[in-house]
């Protein structure tokens, strides 16, 4: 089925009913559908055809949903773009994606005229600039020219979604009308299940895991609600959530640590909440544990890369309840069991299934599964070898089904022939009061082959703080010391611990460990070249 018949489909059922708001604007049913269906023919009048590509940089707007099920209803491939991408990004994805029409915001525009767009056709939300259309007067000029549905192959190309390209350049994942239509019934029979009378708030971008929240919200005729543009305010988030009656939201884990903080302890006064999804990072369990103090047990995380849009496995609330009543509480580690539907496994090396308890690949399969990467078939078939998606994550399984993830594949640490998970050490060390965030890494040594470095955000950082990477003092270091002696071997322990104002993040919320270890290496050139200069210089004296 057209993705877009989602949207087709609440209309009839509930017209008037809101659809999206933002601010005071707020779009019904019927204009949510409207508006698609003259983005899409005024899109076809400028050369458009079925199978073209149509990307977007703009930041969570109705106009961004109103393009998605555009491009969903005339047959053409969804680009989303993450708002942040700076020129030579942008340029990037145009050409790797053949994208045929980019449709950007005011921010999005400025970007753009800096970026090499190409033949691609430009066309700006609000005020254009020249060169660009003004996307409103597409709209109104082709409005009340019926609905658009062109039929569609369940393999037809239905969204790019491109990987955070920690290595080397983003691929775009194929995720199809068939594998987003899975997707969508899957998030409303396990994560949210939705009606005509919920809310759902969009406080993560839209080009995201939040844009399958919103095919669910479509598909269910509940109503959107977007934050207003610019960053994330707690008081203003929390203040959104009550006066909207909020009841269900996806957010990364660094999000629902900022509201925690900002409530202090509190506990969150939203009785119309019925859910928070997060995953897309990883969550320390201490901080979990805080945020169900908080929010109680309205928490359910979802496991699944971009390759397996949010769909591979799911933690519920109950077992979050069942955590913060002090049962079974290791299972706040885990990533969950595996989607109905989908088969999670862990495999070793050669492809073989491991028993429960060993560390392994994760592999996933299932109608939720992209069909492979744009234009990259060496690439895909390494992916899919053998009818699994290889996701190059680390994890075991223990005996019910539940999955730990330990660490991507490239990020492990040897040391001294040992392999040390960061995410363990991580998770030691949030539990100490004086650490607020820390990414634990691998640098190269000659005698252990890597050494464990932990690079902490102190709650309170006495060092100089416009340093970019400072050495922790001994007394904080003998702290964290004695606590990693407690709970972890002697191989897993930090040997070294550094500290930052705060952890870098790539467009999509997660650290990018290569940076991390890219400024220890300076770090270190830069001390050994004084080293050397101050044996020279001594030498010279003597």
């Amino acid at each position: 089925m057209n993705l877009g018949r989602l949207l087709t489909q609440a209309r009839r059922r509930i017209p008037s009913a809101p659809a999206i708001s933002q601010g005071a604007r707020t779009l019904s049913y019927a204009d949510f559908d409207d508006r698609s269906d003259a983005l899409a023919h005024a899109l076809a009048d400028r050369g458009l055809r079925q199978g073209d590509r149509v990307a977007v940089l703009l930041a969570n707007a109705p106009e961004l949903l109103e393009t998605m099920f555009a491009c969903f209803k005339a047959g053409y491939g969804f680009v989303p773009l993450n708002a942040k991408f700076r020129p030579d990004e942008v340029s990037y994805h145009l050409q790797d994606s053949g994208a045929a029409a980019l449709v950007v915001d005011a921010a999005g525009g400025d970007v753009a005229v800096q970026a090499d767009t190409g033949d691609t056709a430009l066309i700006a939300v609000g005020d254009p600039r020249d060169g660009f259309a003004e996307y409103e007067s597409l709209v109104q000029g082709a409005t009340g020219r019926g609905s658009v549905a062109v039929d569609v192959d369940r393999d037809d190309v239905a969204w790019l979604f491109y990987t955070s390209g920690t290595t080397g350049r983003p691929k775009g994942a194929i995720l199809t009308h068939g594998v987003l239509d899975f997707v969508t019934a899957s998030w409303l029979a396990d994560l949210t299940p939705m009606d005509e009378r919920s809310v759902t708030l969009h406080a993560a971008p839209l080009t995201h895991g939040a844009g399958f929240h919103a095919l669910a919200t479509t598909a269910r005729g509940a109503h959107h609600v977007l934050t207003p543009a610019g960053s994330f305010d707690p008081a203003g988030i929390l203040a959104l959530m009550r006066s909207a009656g909020v009841t269900c939201t996806w957010l990364v884990p660094t999000q629902i640590v900022m509201l925690t903080d900002h409530l202090a302890g509190r506990r969150a006064d939203l009785p119309g909440l019925r859910h928070i999804v997060y995953g897309g990072a990883a969550f320390a369990p201490a901080d979990l544990k805080v945020a169900l103090e908080v929010f109680g047990p309205r928490l359910v995380q979802l496991y699944g890369q971009g390759e397996t849009p949010m769909t591979a496995t799911v933690l519920p609330p109950e077992d979050h309840a069942s955590a913060l009543a002090g049962d079974r509480s290791e299972r706040l580690a885990s990533a969950g069991f595996a989607r109905p539907g989908m088969d999670v496994r862990i495999h070793d090396g050669d492809d073989r299934e491991l028993p429960a308890g060993e560390v392994g690949e994760v592999v996933v399969r299932g109608p939720a599964v992209m069909t492979g990467y744009w234009q990259r078939p060496a690439e895909t078939a390494a992916a899919l070898r053998h009818g699994w998606l290889h996701t190059g994550d680390l994890g075991r399984m223990d005996e019910r089904g539940y999955v730990y993830l330990l660490d991507r594949a490239k990020d492990m640490i040897i040391s001294g022939g040992s392999n040390v998970y960061a995410v363990e050490v991580e998770a030691v060390l949030t539990e100490h009061p004086a650490v607020r965030e820390v990414a634990v890494v691998g640098v190269p040594d000659r005698t252990w082959g890597e050494l464990v470095v932990a690079v902490v955000v102190p709650e309170e950082r006495a060092d100089q703080p416009d340093r970019p990477l400072a050495v922790a003092s001994p007394e904080l270091t003998g702290q964290w010391e004695a606590h990693c002696r407690e709970q972890l071997a002697t191989y897993k322990r930090p040997r070294r611990y550094v500290l930052l104002d705060a952890l870098p993040r790539n467009a999509y919320g997660k650290v990018p460990k290569r940076v991390l270890r890219e400024q220890l290496a300076q770090q270190a050139a830069t001390q050994q070249d004084l080293t050397q200069q101050d044996s020279t210089q001594n030498g010279s004296t003597t």
